[in-house]
């Protein structure tokens, strides 16, 4: 996680993010004070689920209001690989830190570190777990179509770390591609969140379900509203005495009791509250970037 002492929304972002919303009367240390202490609670109640957090400081030096994202410019694997990926916008390539990666590589076993971001020059972007939703059991990468998933890109993804691509077209609010496919698709181990009614194409819509249920996942089939409210945007995690699923509170209070039965046959739900980070157009998943790697020594 990235603890942002500069955070604003993104103006660079805003063209194709339906999901961001206008800070208002709200001044930018105010909203940047809000978020540094929505990041901190945050990270301490994860912590007290049982989740190790490695928090990471921006100070705002480098002009990145949308460092509180880690998991678009970098993401890891078992088997010790990490990838660094390319950014559409040009002030979130800033957030690329290489201290962040050495301190994993001295944490955990770091076999090989696969630098996709120079696709950039070419115009090729593929940013992170936001643009792919990844079924590590099933090995499949769902991917919503948008500027910020070039095909290309997903291929070479797709090929190095051994993925089947699955991408479809979506529709935001506005009649545009939706930005990130995990704004609308959460793969958990014992089910799936998706938000169907932003995939136009019903076929394909019915492609994606039953991919899912091929893996023996429940399906959960998300509402437009759930989705404008970040339902979609989760991430099961391992905690004290089993899994849990983070989610904004925002994104809690939007689930009807069916599906927190649902979910909570196979996870305990831990709702956090991030509305100012939340004006930024990410939410809980987007705060996170997942470690799949091997520790180089465990704790006592």
């Amino acid at each position: 996680m990235i603890r942002p002492h500069g955070f604003t929304p993104n103006p660079e972002t805003a063209a194709d993010n339906a999901f961001q919303t206008r800070a208002g009367k709200a001044s930018a240390e105010a909203l940047a004070r809000s978020a540094y202490r929505e990041v901190t609670a945050a990270a301490e109640r994860l912590q007290s689920e049982g989740v190790r957090v490695h928090l990471f400081e921006d100070r705002g030096e480098r002009d990145t209001p949308d460092s509180v994202f880690p998991n678009n410019w970098f993401s890891t694997h078992p088997g010790g690989h990490v990838a660094l990926y390319p950014m559409y916008c040009e002030n979130r390539r800033r957030e690329r830190r290489p201290e962040i990666i050495e301190t994993l590589k001295a944490d955990y076993r770091v076999q090989e570190v696969i630098d996709y971001s120079g696709l950039e020059h070419d115009g090729l972007f593929l940013e992170g777990t936001g643009a792919m939703v990844l079924d590590h059991m099933a090995r499949v990468a769902y991917v919503a179509r948008s500027n910020r998933a070039d095909q290309v890109a997903l291929e070479r993804f797709s090929t190095h770390f051994n993925f089947e691509p699955i991408a479809f077209d979506t529709c935001d609010p506005m009649g545009r591609p939706v930005y990130h496919t995990n704004v609308l698709m959460c793969v958990a181990t014992a089910f799936a969140m998706v938000g169907f009614d932003l995939i136009p194409d019903r076929r394909r819509a019915d492609e994606v379900r039953a991919r899912l249920e091929e893996s023996g996942r429940e399906v959960i089939a998300l509402s437009a509203e759930q989705i404008a409210n970040f339902a979609g945007n989760a991430i099961e995690l391992s905690g004290h005495g089993g899994r849990i699923l983070a989610l904004s509170q925002r994104a809690f209070d939007s689930l009807t009791a069916q599906q927190k039965a649902v979910i909570e046959r196979s996870a305990r739900l831990v709702p956090l509250a991030v509305p100012t980070v939340e004006m930024a157009g990410g939410s809980v998943r987007c705060m996170l970037a997942g470690i799949h790697l091997a520790p180089r020594h465990r704790d006592a």
